[in-house]
C-alpha cells in the first residue's frame, strides 16, 4: 500500500529521475507488500529540496521512527559545532572535562577515540535512566573498564561513547544535550520532527518497533562462509525498549533519535550548506576537519576491510564501501551513518543526494537486512537526472 503519491513536480525540483525513482520505490515497497516488513518509509533529497517523501504500509507521512545509531551522526555533529567554536578540543582527554571518567586506566582516552570507536570500551553499559542523575552517570564513568588499550584496535562503540560525548557537550556548553540538538540543529535547519529525546505529545505518532523474521543460524553462517556476529548489547529487548515513553523522552545520544525519513534526509543536506536560508551551519573548513578519514588501516572485525571512520560517521571510500553502509554506486566522498533494523541515512556530495529510510521491522535475519539496504542505496545512489 502507498500512502503517498510520486509529487513529480517535487522529483523534477529536486533534479531527480522519475523513472529511477519508480524503481527506487518499487524495491522499498517490496517487503513491505511480501509482508515481512509493517512499514517503510523513504525520502530523497537533492541541492537542498526533498524531492521524494513516501511511507508504505501501517505508517504514513506522519509517523515518526526510532533511527537508532543514525543518530550518531547527529550527535557528532553537534560535536563537531563545539569544534567549529574553539570549545572542543579532540585531542583532549576525556578525563580533564569529566574528571570521574578516569578511573581504571582511562585516563589517557582521547575525545578523537570516543568519535572513531577506537576508545577501548566497547562494551560498557549504562542504562538510559543513569541519564536522568548526575551522580548515577558519573558512578558508571568511573566504574568501566577497557577492554583493549585504546587507540590499539576498532570495535564498534554501540551506546557507550556516545553518551561520553553528549556529557562532555553539557559540560562545556552548560546546556542539556537535547536542547543543544534542539536549539543549534533541528530548529536552525527548518525539521521540527527531528527530536533526540522526543516529548510524550509526539509518541502517538511513532511508530511500534516489532522483530520480524527467522534469525540465521550457526549452520546458515557456516554454509554462507560469513563469521557469525557476536553477541552485543543490541539485543532485541534492548530495541524494543525504544516503545517505552520513558526511554523516548531521554533522548539516547547513540541511537534515541526520533523523525521522519524526511528529517533524516534533510539533516544531511543541512550539514553541507542547503539550508532554508543558504547559510552554513557548519562551515566548509569544519566539514572538511570532521570527515577526515582518521582510522588509518584499523580494520572491522568480521570482514577485515579498513573502516573509514571520520568523527563519528563513516566515509564510503573504496570499493569495499558496501560494507560500511553504502551502495555500490555511491561516490567514494558518501558519508552518514545506518542504524539497527535497516536504517540508513547518508549524503553523496558527489550528486547532492541524500537518503533517509526507516522502518519499525527490525528484520532477525542479517544477511537480508545488510543486502537490502545494499540494494536501496544502489538505487538511491544514481536518482539524479
Amino acid at each position: 500500500m502507498r500512502n503517498t503519491e510520486i509529487n513529480a513536480s517535487s522529483i523534477a525540483e529536486a533534479g531527480l529521475d522519475p523513472q529511477k525513482v519508480t524503481d527506487l520505490l518499487d524495491r522499498v515497497k517490496k517487503e513491505v507488500d511480501e509482508g515481512l516488513l509493517p512499514s517503510a518509509q523513504i525520502a530523497l533529497a537533492r541541492n537542498g529540496k526533498l524531492g521524494v517523501f513516501e511511507t508504505f504500509g501501517n505508517a504514513n507521512n506522519d509517523s515518526l521512527y526510532c533511527v537508532f545509531s543514525s543518530t550518531k551522526a547527529i550527535t557528532s555533529a553537534a560535536g563537531w559545532l563545539l569544534i567549529q567554536d574553539g570549545t572542543l578540543d579532540i585531542g583532549r582527554k576525556v578525563s580533564e572535562v569529566i574528571p570521574e571518567f578516569a578511573d581504571n586506566d582511562k585516563q589517557d582516552i582521547t575525545i578523537e577515540q570516543l568519535f572513531t570507536h577506537t576508545a577501548g570500551f566497547p562494551h560498557a553499559s549504562f542504562r538510559p535512566t543513569d541519564w536522568l542523575d548526575n551522580a548515577s552517570r558519573n558512578s558508571r564513568y568511573s566504574s568501566w573498564k577497557l577492554n583493549w588499550a585504546p587507540g590499539s584496535r576498532y570495535e564498534y562503540h554501540p551506546t557507550s561513547s556516545m553518551w561520553v560525548i553528549a556529557e562532555i557537550i553539557e559540560r562545556l556548553t552548560g546546556e542539556s544535550f537535547t536542547d543543544f540538538v534542539r536549539d543549534r540543529i533541528a530548529m536552525p535547519l527548518g525539521l521540527p520532527d527531528l527530536w533526540v529525546g522526543c516529548p510524550e505529545s509526539e509518541h502517538a505518532r511513532i511508530t511500534q518497533i516489532m522483530h520480524v523474521g527467522d534469525p540465521l543460524t550457526s549452520e546458515d553462517y557456516a554454509k554462507l562462509g560469513i563469521p557469525e556476529p557476536p553477541v552485543t548489547e543490541v539485543t532485541e529487548a534492548a530495541l524494543t525498549n525504544f516503545n517505552n515513553s520513558d526511554i523516548r523522552q531521554i533522548g539516547v545520544p547513540g541511537g534515541g533519535g526520533i523523525m521522519s525519513a524526511a528529517d533524516l534526509a534533510m539533516f544531511y543536506q543541512g550539514l553541507v550548506g542547503n539550508t532554508p536560508g543558504s547559510e552554513n551551519i557548519w562551515s566548509k573548513e569544519t566539514l572538511d576537519f570532521a570527515l577526515e578519514v582518521r582510522t588509518g588501516d584499523l580494520t572491522e572485525q568480521l570482514t577485515n576491510t579498513p573502516i573509514h571512520r571520520a568523527l563519528g560517521v563513516s566515509v564510503a571510500g573504496d570499493k569495499k564501501r558496501n560494507l560500511r553502509g553504502f551502495g555500490h554506486t555511491n561516490s567514494p566522498l558518501s558519508f552518514g551513518h545506518g542504524g539497527a533494523g535497516g536504517q540508513i541515512a547518508w549524503i553523496d556530495p558527489a550528486t547532492g543526494i541524500s537518503i533517509g529510510y526507516c522502518t519499525n521491522g527490525h528484520d532477525r535475519n542479517g544477511i537480508r537486512q545488510a543486502r537490502r539496504g545494499i540494494s536501496i542505496s544502489n538505487r538511491a545512489a544514481v536518482c539524479s537526472s
